[in-house]
């Protein structure tokens, strides 16, 4: 017997190709507006003024490349400016030993950035918070201080001269406009590597694993291979900005190469334009460079060290009056206004949702197993020798008091925690039991859940949100779009699918949260207390849509604490008591299971009535 997981496809609306996406008037402004770097220099030709758009072009290249990690992925890293040195130190080397140009040894100080991007990303990915930006901090110390050791090859702390060969060739001119071409291109490489991720799958993982780790690992996402799919590139485009500051600078040395401040400075800049924006970095530099470069042209050594008091200013401003940045706080009003222009507005066009999953097996199959679960937290047993025989096409209740277990025994049959003994097996693509070893491998093997109290992304909207489940099975943009509203008219949230996540109230919050994992297609549901705390409407709206969920073949575990709910959803209830179960059958012989009552009601109550 094979089922579909949804109702059949329909033509939705869909956002255009990536192609059509590339006429959209916004994006003749954007490139109308980064036009100006190359406009303004010819117009007041001044060497000093060339300098200030070069830079702006660098910096604004470094923070757009650093914001795929920290903006994206909401990793502050502050130790980026290692992959700046070394593919400024890469490609100087090359050069002063080897006599190879420059456009080659930047491909190589690239690719040994991508080696050591992995390998400080891969264990410092796991630590949270500021422990992280300390680490990255400290790998950048260690690295700089490598390069002042070995002074034979990197010159120490006397720095590094480039070879002064002239010509295209080396990267070295004396027509100073052409090093703005290159910067320039520099730029324009960083913008669209980041605009195409931000508008790719990638980009969505990246921001779910930013707003909820634990939701997006639900979502089949891999945490640390998505984190380590950017420091890829933002290491690689790092280094390649990098190559090319040290031949326009022509010195280099370790406290300027591997600096510390510089990596806050390319922070700050995302931060001031938006962080997770395409163009905030760029704003942000566009802003900060020039004030703190003219401070320092027209005061010259006297204002050693003014442009940290200017970037120091700024970010407090902002910080205090737009924390969501320029982008975050104008880039809607500033999007309306050119979608008024003529030609303007989101083109949309017909496209049809792609087919969902089929689900495959009899009705009764066991579908997963659980054998023996225990789970201790030090001296406390939350799990204690349970068992389940989860059977396809039924909706299994599982119910208790409060601390009784039972999240704890979803977090085990999903993944998110490994048992202290027992196991749990789950039927596999060919019908046979399978063993998952992580949440993520839980998820792609069809284990859909929800949890306890409700985790959105919520930077994102309900179409978004609902997207990061689709990209499991259906990885391109358009597709997953196309399925996401299908989910989205299936839950009753089509009316406000552009509706940030965090801006809806329980009731929605609550349905997009079985949305979200319904959109990964699962063929088994986990639906941890979906109808807490919500109107009696609601919760009547929940039952009907799971109702409607387990008739297109996904098999239901349902925890609740709405007895009369899930009393009458659930074809079988489990009892769980303590990390124990204590009951199991049918609800009409569950609830008059004397056991059950007194674990409710207490055993005074039980005596008392003589059951």
């Amino acid at each position: 017997m094979t089922t579909k997981a949804f109702a059949p496809s329909a033509a939705v609306p869909r956002k255009s190709s990536p192609l059509a996406r590339l006429t959209d008037p916004r994006v003749y402004c954007s490139l109308a507006a980064l036009s100006l770097i190359l406009i303004v220099p010819r117009i007041i030709d001044s060497p000093f003024v060339m300098h200030v758009f070069v830079t702006i072009c660098v910096f604004g290249a470094l923070s757009t490349a650093w914001n795929i990690v920290g903006g994206y992925a909401g990793q502050l890293s502050l130790g980026h400016t290692v992959f700046y040195g070394i593919g400024g130190y890469t490609t100087a080397l090359l050069i002063q030993h080897f006599g190879l140009s420059p456009w080659i040894g930047m491909w190589a100080g690239a690719a040994l950035s991508v080696l050591v991007g992995i390998g400080i990303g891969y264990p410092c990915f796991r630590l949270r918070g500021p422990f992280f930006s300390l680490a990255t901090i400290a790998f950048l110390e260690v690295v700089r201080l490598l390069a002042i050791h070995f002074h034979g090859l990197t010159g120490g702390a006397a720095g590094l001269i480039v070879p002064l060969n002239l010509g295209w060739e080396w990267m070295i001119f004396r027509e100073k406009f052409n090093y703005l071409y290159i910067a320039f291109g520099l730029l324009l490489l960083t913008l669209l590597v980041s605009w195409a991720i931000r508008n790719s799958r990638l980009g969505f993982y990246l921001t779910a694993v930013r707003e909820r780790e634990d939701a997006a690992l639900a979502a089949g996402v891999n945490n640390t291979g998505v984190k380590l799919r950017a420091v890829i590139v933002s290491a690689a485009l790092t280094s390649l900005v990098g190559s090319f500051h040290a031949m326009y600078m022509t010195f280099l040395e370790p406290a300027t190469m591997f600096s510390l401040a510089t990596a806050i400075e390319i922070a700050m800049f995302s931060l001031i334009g938006g962080l997770g924006t395409v163009v905030g970095p760029l704003l942000g530099t566009v802003l900060v460079v020039p004030i703190a470069e003219l401070a320092r042209g027209w005061l010259g050594a006297s204002a050693n060290g003014l442009h940290g008091f200017v970037y120091g200013t700024v970010l407090v401003i902002i910080t205090l009056t737009l924390p969501a940045g320029l982008v975050g706080t104008f880039g809607p009003r500033v999007g309306q206004w050119i979608d008024r222009l003529p030609g303007g507005g989101r083109r949309q066009d017909a496209h049809a949702a792609p087919a969902s999953r089929p689900i495959s097996g009899e009705p009764g199959q066991p579908i997963l197993e659980a054998k023996g679960l225990v789970m201790k937290f030090g001296g406390l047993t939350a799990t204690d020798n349970v068992s389940i025989t989860l059977r396809r096409g039924e909706i299994l209740g599982i119910i208790g008091p409060n601390g009784a277990g039972k999240t704890t025994v979803f977090n085990q049959i999903s993944g998110f925690l490994k048992p202290t003994s027992g196991t749990v097996a789950v039927i596999g693509p060919d019908g046979a039991m399978t063993n998952p070893a992580s949440a993520d491998e839980f998820s792609r093997l069809g284990i859909g859940r929800t949890f306890q109290i409700v985790q959105p992304f919520g930077k994102l909207t309900v179409l978004e949100n609902i997207m990061v489940g689709v990209f499991m099975r259906h990885p391109k943009v358009d597709d997953a779009r196309a399925a996401a509203l299908r989910v989205a008219r299936l839950v009753g949230l089509e009316d406000i699918k552009d509706v940030e996540a965090r801006n809806l109230p329980i009731g929605g919050l609550k349905r997009l949260e079985v949305a979200r994992t319904l959109a990964t297609e699962p063929s088994i549901l986990l639906l941890d207390e979906v109808m807490a705390g919500q109107s009696q409407s609601d919760t009547q709206r929940m039952v009907n849509l799971i109702r409607t969920i387990r008739d297109t073949g996904v098999t239901v575990i349902a925890i609740e604490h709405n007895m009369q709910a899930i009393m009458s959803l659930s074809d079988r209830i489990i009892v769980i008591d303590s990390g124990k179960v204590i009951a199991e059958g049918n609800p009409q012989d569950v609830v008059k299971n004397r056991r059950v009552i007194e674990a409710y009601l207490g055993e005074d109550f039980v005596d008392a009535q003589g059951i």
